[in-house]
């Protein structure tokens, strides 16, 4: 199993986990709503974890310009 943390606004890929064995817990994902879980992680069916995240890139562009929280994509 694989955790794979991709941008959910420009969709880079912020890095990668490669075989882990990690209770949800250490990850924080107990700490999401049922909606931000289905919202943020998805899983493959080869067992890899791809999580939807924010870049910093992407975060630095929402702190100068909050009104690209209404947008799904801040780098059309």
């Amino acid at each position: 199993m694989s955790l794979h943390y991709h941008c959910k606004h420009c969709g880079t890929k912020i890095g990668s986990l490669d075989q882990v064995s990690l209770h949800t817990e250490r990850l924080g994902f107990h700490k999401l709503t049922e909606e931000e879980r289905q919202e943020m992680i998805e899983y493959s069916p080869t067992g890899d974890i791809h999580i939807k995240s924010i870049c910093e890139d992407c975060q630095e562009a929402l702190q100068r310009n909050p009104d690209l929280y209404y947008s799904d994509f801040i780098i059309q």
